[in-house]
């Protein structure tokens, strides 16, 4: 072409959670059956929907409003209603104009991303979760820039990592937060998020809580949000779903809770950009969030949440005592969303690994994947050839660590104990070899 049309960040475009299921797709065809640990669906890993649920999403089918555009910024009465909840919390205070809805949170965070100067970036956590870490990255044409997360506490945010950054970069806009946290499953306490809102402060600039676990939370302390600790200064906004804690992951419906916007002229002027954005494309899907009044007002709703988290409690802590006693591996039981990530300690993985693939077309196939990639790549790829189970490395998720992230998802008990005694089998495995 005349002309070059590709973007400058077009190769920061990466989103292994999904792109490792084409190699796994490959290898099922080969002969070898799949578990697929990769992705955060509920729904595919076996869990049903409640049917009061179904029940008040089959109501509002039969209503024709269901069937009707909404207002750009998402359907009024609810937008109402979840300010309201948001008000409830005691903490910044919102209106109906301060929640904007979009086509779930991967079409939210490429209109966050989008629309902001390429100039100004956005600070965010490492590991980091895939489409946050890629959207900012492609955004601004750099590697999208981290703090730590430290795994030898809880992977809690090193502060002072994050000052430094902050001070010393002036490129740096704002900071992202994710809590609960993916893919370690940490999450925060509101002294941490107290100490991240006063840097913001400090430095003049915005602060960015994906709450899509909002709910999804059995740690002792409960969920924190955002609202409740950002007080009247800072500008900033939250990331809501009801794809995780519905579940509805196939709904595509998800929302910011915008904090402050009027404090500043430039941060009011760039969330208008968004919305401004989203007229160009009229409104988002109408019936998801016409559920969301229904859904979080049923008496059974609350009863719901804690039946899950009591659920995912007990499977984080037997998943995590599936490694006690495995010398070079580190695993930090999860206190939130549905993931462990399990870290392999630094020299633990050699070049020479392996794992045994008894399929002759797979080991063919795997190969030639295995000659650049990481080293807790490679690792998956021979835990994909040799046992079938499909995890992701940590490494994608913009980290310099390795390890693997793997779903507390399995709704049967049995498959559930055969995948983390296999991975705990696996990995003594290869790391003697």
């Amino acid at each position: 072409m005349r002309r070059n049309i590709v973007h400058s960040g077009a190769d920061a475009l990466i989103y292994e959670i999904r792109q490792i299921v084409g190699i796994a797709k490959n290898i099922q065809d080969l002969g070898v059956p799949i578990t697929w640990e990769n992705i955060g669906d509920p729904i595919q890993k076996g869990e049903a929907i409640v049917p009061w649920m179904k029940e008040i999403v089959q109501g509002l089918v039969q209503e024709n409003k269901s069937w009707a555009y909404t207002a750009t910024q998402g359907d009024e009465g609810t937008r109402k209603f979840l300010a309201n909840k948001v008000n409830e919390r005691g903490g910044a205070q919102i209106t109906h104009d301060d929640i904007l809805f979009f086509n779930g949170l991967g079409d939210a965070v490429a209109k966050i991303f989008g629309f902001m100067r390429r100039e100004a970036r956005i600070l965010g956590p490492s590991p980091a979760y895939s489409t946050l870490s890629s959207a900012e990255a492609a955004h601004s044409g750099y590697e999208h820039l981290t703090y730590k997360l430290n795994p030898d506490n809880e992977w809690i945010p090193d502060l002072e990592d994050i000052e430094n950054k902050v001070k010393y970069n002036d490129s740096i806009a704002g900071i992202l937060l994710i809590n609960p946290d993916n893919p370690t499953g940490a999450v925060y306490p509101k002294e941490m998020i107290h100490e991240i809102v006063k840097i913001c402060e400090k430095y003049d600039i915005i602060l960015i809580c994906d709450e899509t676990y909002a709910h999804v939370n059995y740690s002792e302390g409960g969920s924190i949000h955002l609202s409740e600790v950002i007080g009247d200064k800072v500008c900033g906004f939250s990331l809501r779903s009801i794809s995780k804690e519905f579940p509805w992951p196939g709904a595509r419906c998800g929302w910011l809770e915008i904090f402050n916007r009027k404090n500043d002229p430039v941060f009011d002027r760039y969330i208008k950009s968004l919305l401004d954005a989203k007229m160009l494309e009229v409104c988002s899907t109408t019936l998801p969030q016409l559920s969301i009044p229904r859904v979080y007002s049923h008496p059974e709703f609350i009863p719901h949440l804690k039946r899950r988290n009591e659920k995912f409690k007990k499977r984080a802590e037997k998943a995590t005592r599936a490694f006690d006693g495995i010398a070079g591996v580190k695993v930090v039981q999860p206190k939130g969303a549905f993931y462990l990530t399990v870290l392999f300690e630094e020299g633990a993985l050699k070049e020479n690994m392996f794992l045994p693939i008894t399929n002759v077309k797979v080991k063919e196939y795997v190969e030639p994947l295995l000659s650049k990639a990481a080293l807790d790549r490679r690792f998956v790829l021979h835990l994909l050839a040799s046992v079938g189970i499909c995890v992701v490395p940590l490494s994608s998720f913009c980290c310099s660590l390795n390890g693997f992230r793997v779903t507390l998802l399995e709704e049967d008990d049995s498959k559930f104990d055969w995948i983390y005694k296999t991975l705990a089998e696996s990995i003594s495995q290869y790391l003697r070899s």
